[in-house]
């Protein structure tokens, strides 16, 4: 079972799709390939190798702009592969700051200088 993008595109309300997502490599995350079964030992390496392998202690959190997850049901013995983009936010600051950290800048025509802004 799939579904085509102009589908899921249809579906979102806000949709995030630009170029700059698709520069860097995804976070691959696997979940329920810890079995000892060679197949699924096979599976856990090929989708490894699809994916260049990221430093978690050199990489930059702004470039990674997205996610693969994929799990294995082992009952069904059925994949799981779904693509998500990543969005990072600054957290623990003020409305306004985090507005120019986004780089959407307010309007301050109502005010004097910069320091009544923040």
């Amino acid at each position: 079972q799939y579904s085509l993008i102009k589908d899921v595109v249809s579906s979102l309300k806000r949709h995030r799709m630009h170029e700059q997502q698709f520069t860097h490599h995804p976070l691959l995350v696997l979940s329920n390939f810890g079995l000892q079964q060679i197949q699924v030992k096979l599976m856990a390496s090929m989708f490894q190798n699809m994916f260049p392998s990221i430093n978690v202690h050199r990489v930059n959190l702004n470039s990674i702009k997205r996610c693969v997850l994929i799990s294995y049901n082992t009952e069904t013995q059925l994949l799981d592969f779904r693509h998500y983009s990543v969005k990072v936010v600054p957290v623990g600051v003020n409305k306004a700051v985090k507005k120019l950290l986004q780089e959407k800048f307010p309007n301050m025509s109502r005010l004097e200088d910069i320091s009544e802004l923040l």
